[in-house]
């Protein structure tokens, strides 16, 4: 079995700044797109990944992970950290959140059942607080 290939760090920002494709950069250094991002990663040049752990803090099953209220929460949670998705997508997610707060709705998610929708507990609501949150950030730019 042959040496691992290296990337040379230097190299790899230069090409980056180029504007060199992840695809371009693992030819050029002889490694996979996987191994690019965590050179990229390792060596600070990477965007570093939104959180969306407060806006969806459970663990969603695959089967209901791109569902409609895990999908708005994360673009409302995206808006929140200064990267709002595409208008449309942030519109919608809006719309549902507000119509959600106006009810006095929140959310509830089980894995065996996925979303559903519940009174707004009197402490206050996942969904309000994650709107609120996403609109102070809006209002802000």
């Amino acid at each position: 079995m042959g040496r691992r290939p290296t990337i040379d760090r230097q190299e790899l920002a230069r090409l980056v700044a180029e504007g060199l494709s992840v695809q371009e950069l693992a030819t050029h250094f002889g490694v996979s797109e996987s191994g690019v991002l965590q050179a990229k990663r390792a060596a600070g040049l990477a965007k570093p990944m939104l959180d969306h752990s407060g806006a969806v803090p459970w663990k969603l099953s695959r089967a209901h992970a791109q569902s409609g209220p895990a999908t708005n929460l994360r673009n409302l949670s995206a808006a929140a950290q200064g990267k709002p998705p595409a208008p449309e997508r942030l519109n919608t997610a809006l719309r549902w959140a507000q119509r959600l707060v106006d009810a006095g709705l929140d959310v509830r998610y089980d894995p065996a059942e996925g979303f559903s929708e519940v009174p707004a507990a009197p402490e206050g609501s996942h969904v309000a607080a994650v709107l609120a949150a996403a609109q102070e950030a809006l209002d802000a730019r």
